[in-house]
């Protein structure tokens, strides 16, 4: 990793003759490569804002002497439960708890934490992370965002000391090994080293291989029809013989890589969609490096989903287009629905968002990652390379969900020796994408520091534009088990615009709530409309209000979709090389081969 600095160009910088915007250089990139250094050597975190939490927290704390006496109330009664489960009959008792864990928590489920001192081993740890929970919220005084943080980090360090964590007090993880006569602790080990010379090398992790992209996954047959630096555009091929006359475009977060919208053939959204007779198009993120350090948010806006709209409006013909974006692409659709509707244009036919906020004020535990302080140490960090990485981002993902995606696969996979079977889901999850230097920090900066589009500041080509502009219906989605864009984030939507809007809350998390297809077991989904101009209700009222459905909620958006429709058609051809968009090249295309 090269300096952004060299040492010829501190000493020329430095000499007699430099005037004051040399030395304002110089001292920007003493303090870029000082941050930078800093970001290496934490892995992007900023430890200045975890200082100020902690003392914030500490000197507030040392202040309560109301708060104190509590938690050494709670202490106490701890330790006299703890006492009191020790007793013989607790030990007769296999179902004596004092503690439940989390509904979500499935450590201790196994049979063999029944016994007396491993149940102890749980409650004691149960207790202790309870206390903590009391210790790091609640306290008089703490800035909000500094009390999350020190909360979030405390329950990392406990998630890590977990007894479930050590072979000398899991006893599912001691009865393992009896059983295998230690053969499970040498399979762990050589998974171990085996992930570790992958990551190494930057090769996709074990199993990957089996799920190669243009033919196990996002094997939906298409045309590249459209080019540009930062995108493929993907038509794919029609399977009846009419469609809709309304085209449905695509665009996904650039976060990832598209086709998790085109996974397996039984899962994959857009053939579900094709075989409804909608003629699908696909946005296909460029996978960026040094040379796309300064494209911003207003190239992606213009080379994405407007410049795709022009495409797919010339090579079908269509009047209007149903527009659908994912996450961060949801965000950046809603910017676009805002900016032609400021222009007056009224070529979508409708909006429908995936898990995508518009409202950051709540944005969920991601936020923990976003301040002044941070955002600094994440520039710091993209500043050599001119783009973050995917690892990166993908470690501040794990650590939302610890136990599930860090701690259990490291009891699982290295200590017990079973490493789980890869699935479409999980390949396409390890194949991730870097983000812009640029792009990445207006987004953190004017979405979730600033808010800016709520509030009708986030401006395109000089002007402000605004939600509240936009009259098309929206069809919107959230998730129960959202780490990423919680759904009451989601819901916000209902504030910031007039137009028809109908929400979904489907069962599952930010990825495989989405990924729903019609026959998948136990799913369900709550779907209400709230009429255009109609006034705004809490979510949990709506929630209340709300029909509940069994099964996937694709067959309720495709039922939406085609009463926001026109009667069928011919299929379009595909591409038009007449208006410039001549066939490129079979889906998926290159840039989704980019690594």
């Amino acid at each position: 990793m090269h300096s952004p600095v060299t040492s010829s160009a501190i000493g020329t910088m430095a000499g007699p003759a430099s005037g004051s915007e040399n030395l304002d250089a110089l001292a920007d990139a003493l303090d870029h490569m000082a941050q930078a250094m800093i970001a290496r050597f934490t892995g992007g975190l900023s430890p200045a804002s975890m200082t100020i939490s902690v003392l914030d927290w500490w000197m507030h704390l040392a202040s309560s002497p109301g708060k104190q006496l509590k938690l050494a109330a709670q202490a106490g009664a701890g330790m006299a439960q703890l006492a009191e489960l020790a007793l013989p009959g607790f030990w007769q008792d296999p179902k004596a708890y004092t503690v439940a864990p989390d509904p979500q928590d499935h450590r201790f489920d196994g049979e063999a934490w029944t016994r007396p001192f491993y149940r102890l081993l749980a409650q004691a740890y149960l207790l202790h992370r309870q206390w903590w929970q009391q210790a790091t919220t609640g306290v008089d005084g703490v800035e909000r965002h500094h009390e999350a943080l020190v909360n979030f980090a405390t329950r990392q360090v406990l998630d890590m000391l977990a007894p479930s964590n050590f072979p000398a007090t899991n006893p599912e993880l001691q009865q393992r090994l009896v059983e295998t006569r230690g053969q499970s602790l040498v399979d762990g080990l050589h998974a171990f080293a085996e992930d570790l010379e992958r990551h190494h090398d930057g090769e996709l992790p074990v199993g990957s291989e089996r799920f190669p992209v243009g033919t196990r996954l996002a094997a939906t047959p298409g045309e590249v029809v459209f080019r540009n630096e930062l995108i493929e555009l993907i038509q794919y091929t029609p399977t009846t013989a009419k469609v809709r006359p309304e085209p449905i475009l695509f665009v996904p977060a650039w976060i990832m890589k598209y086709y998790i919208l085109d996974l397996s053939p039984d899962n994959s959204m857009v053939r579900f969609l094709v075989e409804q007779g909608f003629t699908v198009f696909m946005i296909s993120w460029r996978n960026p490096g040094r040379e796309q350090r300064d494209l911003g948010m207003q190239d992606y806006l213009q080379q994405g989903p407007l410049a795709a709209l022009d495409a797919v409006q010339a090579i079908t013909g269509a009047g209007q287009v149903h527009s659908a974006g994912y996450c961060l692409g949801g965000t950046l659709l809603s910017i676009a629905a805002a900016e032609l509707a400021h222009r007056g244009d009224e070529r979508l036919a409708s909006i429908t968002l995936f898990a995508a906020q518009t409202d950051f004020t709540e944005p969920g535990e991601l936020s923990l990652f976003i301040d002044e302080s941070q955002l600094k140490m994440l520039e710091a960090a993209m500043w050599d390379t001119g783009y973050l990485d995917t690892r990166q981002m993908g470690g501040a993902f794990q650590m939302l969900r610890s136990n599930d995606l860090i701690w259990s696969r490291i009891l699982k996979t290295y200590l017990m020796g079973q490493r789980d079977d890869m699935i479409d889901l999980m390949a396409w999850n390890a194949d991730g994408t870097r983000m812009p230097y640029k792009m990445h920090t207006e987004y953190l900066r004017h979405m979730f520091l600033q808010n800016e589009l709520a509030t009708g500041h986030y401006e395109v080509d000089g002007h402000p534009v605004t939600l509240s502009a936009v009259r098309q219906p929206f069809f919107v989605v959230g998730t129960e088990h959202d780490h990423v864009a919680p759904w009451r984030s989601v819901y916000k939507l209902h504030g910031l615009t007039e137009a028809e809007i109908t929400f979904v809350l489907t069962k599952g998390g930010h990825n495989a709530g989405i990924i729903s297809e019609p026959g998948h077991p136990r799913r369900y989904f709550h779907q209400a409309t709230r009429a255009s101009c109609a006034p705004e209700v809490d979510p949990d009222s709506w929630l209340q209000a709300s029909a509940y459905h069994e099964g996937s909620w694709w067959t309720g958006w495709a039922a939406w979709l085609e009463a926001h429709s026109g009667k069928p058609v011919a299929p379009p051809p595909m591409g038009a090389p007449e208006a410039g968009y001549a066939p490129l090249c079979a889906a998926p295309g290159t840039y989704v081969l980019e690594r």
